[in-house]
């Protein structure tokens, strides 16, 4: 039996599962205003009740997929009380402050999802994060199921949203904002992804309309935040590609907190299974901590450092493609000599201190320092044959060349070193009055970068040097002799010593009110930004951009619970490093910011099915663009024109449907419709490198009924494909191909021999394990064939040039053990 029909055997036991799990658990720490434990604390829902021991801690049971009501009480402190609504078998952590002041009141609907419903947020689990089945798994591997979300390199954290590149994301963790490498330029490079899943405790995802203290990029947000420990625990996690583990500890008196993780990655399990054969040694390694201090009631301070080593080594051997079609099968056979070293060093940390100067005022500041030093260098000869080769099915192109169309070789060279470091320095202030939140705040960023950029490239096709594609003088060898002077194919050489300093702020207002018996919800707010570029080739010139956004949900008081939503506003992104260096690696200072009018309509729809609860969320989108930068993309390199010389649009629709299609379990189904075009100094609209038109997804949880120890995690996504493949020279007027679509299916099972909800082991050597299962995992199931560009060689003859698929991975085994104590 092969391996399709074994997938196929697993989705038909999977879709006959069920199960009758009917309670949920929650528990947490039940504090004072002074962050100490409160002991003997009545708490109780329903006929259910417990007691919070010395440590503040309690757990109950309650009843699964229906509002409950649980109280919190005490001889000396004002009662409290929550409803919630969880899932089957579910565990939901609650750590409540008690006081003697003010009685509480609130209601939390699966993991606090009001709040997220009313600003259009997507919550997303950190043990979904960590369990489901991916090639680079982690916060990104999810993301990529969401609508809206494309990406089309499973080697990759990159990812873009609704039409916008890699560049156009904001990522936060603890409310800091933290950066991707500069110089990379394949998903295999990249290694580890900033973001330690072990570390996460709450991830939200915007893919746009976000609120004004989010900062300017045009398309998303992604906001993280890291636990903070309430009692000892770690987890040990390893496979073929890699492993990881963390400890959190506390102290007695619950004053330090502490969350540390460390993590390796190897790829050459998935890089070895392309088509190009290599010497593949990377070395991808990073360790992070997140402290935290209550100093008292009023002050707390956080700390949070990473330091991440990824080393490169990559030497090509040799690559056999084939391609063309049935009838006229070709082949293209290369040779290499030489080696790329790449290495990337980044330190950074972060203090913020909160200040909570009354019940109603609170105060953050917060200071970050980035510093990455990184190193491309690579010298590699390859020599190739493009070949017809006989049409037999499963023969070896290599032994069957019926006529060889072109030879030649290709050498490429580079020197490229970059030194960055960015300083901020940020305040914070929340005022909470009544039902309206005041929220404001101000930046100071210097960044301050260093780069030397060397590259060139020499084709000889047949004997014959090829010239530039671009301003240089006709060659028609063989046929006339050739007399000018030999130049590279491509050459680079520039060095760039620069500093931005930038000003940004924000101001925001939030209520929550009722017209009527209908709930509604307020947000507006705006930036402002400013920003100056001095150093190589820039004089020190500011600009100035200002950012008006606002959001209002309404509920209606209807039978069906249903939430509409509108937002949007004046996105702006000023330049990045990046965005200001052109093609040829020259910073152009007076790049403009790109600006967004973007609108988004939504609809959420909460409701049951089978008896177990669904949620249907609908957005419709359109951004209208100006001072567009235009770029293209190779692999996840990014290469700016860098002259705001074009208009563009987005427009599209993003539809989610996630519940427990298996009872117990969060499983969703996405679709995407998009359309986005770009109009650069009015040739006419053609579509931009991220023109995604269809996406369609699957994230998908099961076990079986009679073995819940046995579960499944399966991820699917189907791509249409994108524009691009093209030289890099190419005027993208002239060409318009798309790349085939992208089509994945990543499956694992595990076996779950220890969990919370089974009796303690009696084996001493297991007896302090939370949880240990053992994952099989299958990467690209069906082993489709993707491919993220093309290489370009020339027939020699007809002087045409054939684009050759570079495919990505292929069908993976990989084994994973994880470990909770």
């Amino acid at each position: 039996m092969n391996i399709t029909k074994i997938f196929f055997v697993f989705i038909a036991l999977g879709l006959g599962f069920s199960s009758f799990g009917q309670t949920a658990v929650v528990k947490g720490i039940v504090l004072n205003n002074n962050n100490q434990p409160v002991v003997n604390v009545n708490v109780t829902s329903m006929n259910a009740n417990t007691y919070s021991n010395n440590d503040g801690f309690y757990s109950l049971k309650i009843p699964t997929n229906q509002k409950v009501t649980i109280e919190f009480s005490h001889i000396s402190l004002k009662r409290v009380s929550v409803t919630l609504s969880l899932k089957a078998d579910e565990e939901y952590e609650f750590n409540v402050v008690m006081n003697d002041q003010q009685e509480q009141m609130g209601e939390i609907i699966i993991t606090n999802s009001n709040r997220r419903r009313v600003q259009g947020v997507t919550s997303i689990e950190p043990e979904l994060i960590r369990k489901m089945a991916g090639a680079n798994a982690g916060i990104e591997n999810i993301l990529k199921t969401l609508p809206g979300v494309n990406s089309n390199n499973e080697l990759s954290t990159q990812y873009a949203v609704r039409g916008g590149n890699y560049d156009e994301n904001l990522v936060y963790v603890n409310e800091i904002e933290v950066y991707r490498p500069f110089l990379i330029r394949s998903g295999q490079q990249e290694g580890l992804s900033f973001t330690n899943t072990d570390l996460v405790q709450n991830v939200d995802f915007s893919a746009g309309g976000f609120q004004a203290k989010f900062g300017d990029k045009l398309s998303s947000v992604l906001d993280i935040t890291y636990r903070t420990p309430t009692h000892f625990a770690g987890t040990f996690e390893a496979s073929f590609l890699g492993g990881s583990m963390s400890l959190d500890v506390i102290s007695k008196n619950k004053k330090w907190t502490a969350v540390t993780g460390v993590r390796y990655r190897n790829n050459s399990l998935l890089v070895n299974s392309q088509d190009t054969e290599t010497n593949y040694t990377p070395s991808f390694v990073d360790a992070q901590t997140n402290v935290n201090y209550n100093a008292s009631n009023k002050w707390n301070f956080n700390f949070l450092g990473n330091i991440s080593q990824n080393k490169y080594n990559y030497q090509p051997l040799s690559r056999q493609t084939k391609f063309g079609t049935i009838d006229k099968p070709m082949a293209l056979t290369v040779y290499y000599e030489g080696q790329e070293k790449d290495k990337y060093e980044t330190y950074f940390g972060a203090l913020k201190t909160t200040y909570k100067a009354s019940d109603t005022f609170t105060m953050k500041f917060i200071g970050s320092l980035f510093h990455t030093t990184e190193q491309e260098h690579f010298d590699i000869l390859a020599q190739y044959r493009l070949s017809d080769v006989d049409a037999e099915i499963g023969s070896n192109a290599s032994e069957n060349v019926s006529f060889t169309k072109g030879i030649g070789s290709q050498l490429n060279h580079a020197r490229n070193d970059l030194d960055a470091l960015i300083i901020n320095a940020e305040i914070k202030g929340f005022h909470d009055w009544k039902q309206n939140l005041v929220e404001w705040g101000a930046k100071f960023t210097r960044e301050s970068i260093r780069d030397r950029v060397v590259e060139w490239e020499v084709i000889d096709s047949a004997g014959f040097s090829i010239n530039p594609p671009k301003d240089f003088v006709l060659n028609n060898q063989p046929e006339t002799a050739y007399t000018g002077p030999l130049l590279p194919y491509r050459n680079i050489r520039t060095q760039n010593i620069n500093a931005i300093n930038r000003f940004s702020g924000y101001l925001q207002w939030s209520r929550k009110d009722k017209i009527g018996d209908i709930d509604v919800w307020y947000n507006a707010g705006v930036r402002a930004h400013n920003w100056a570029v001095s150093g190589t080739n820039a004089n020190g010139d500011s600009q100035t951009t200002i950012s008006p956004r606002a959001q209002f949900a309404i509920k209606p008081n209807w039978e069906k619970d249903m939430m509409f939503r509108i937002s949007g506003g004046i996105y702006y992104q000023p330049p990045f490093y990046r965005e200001l260096r052109d093609s040829l690696g020259v910073v152009q200072p007076k790049v403009k910011a790109q600006k967004s009018v973007h609108l988004v309509f939504s609809n959420d729809y909460s409701f049951k099915m089978w008896g177990r609860p669904f949620k249907l969320i609908s957005e419709l989108y359109y951004k209208s663009l100006t001072d567009v930068n235009t770029y293209t993309i190779d692999n996840v390199r990014i290469r700016y024109v860098a002259n705001n010389n074009a208009i563009a649009y987005a427009q599209g629709l993003d539809v989610r449907l996630n519940g427990e299609f298996v009872p117990g379990t969060e499983s969703w189904l996405s679709f995407g419709y998009l359309k986005t075009e770009e109009n650069s100094d009015d040739k006419g609209y053609i579509a931009r490198p991220t023109d995604q038109r269809l996406k369609f997804a699957a994230l998908f949880q099961d076990y079986m009924p009679n073995i819940p120890s046995v579960k499944l995690y399966l991820n699917l996504v189907y791509n249409t494909g994108l524009p691009g493949g093209s030289p890099s020279y190419v005027d993208p007027y002239k060409y318009q191909n798309r790349l085939n679509d992208y089509r994945r299916v990543d499956v694992g099972f595990y076996k779950v021999f220890i969990d919370e909800t089974r009796a303690k082991p009696k084996n001493r050597m297991f007896r302090n394990f939370k949880e240990l299962s053992l994952g099989f995992e299958i990467f690209n199931l069906f082993n489709n064939q993707n491919a993220i560009t093309n290489t370009w060689v020339r027939d020699v003859y007809t002087k045409a040039e054939y684009g050759i698929p570079n495919y990505m991975t292929t069908r993976v085994f990989n084994i994973k053990l994880i470990a909770k104590l």
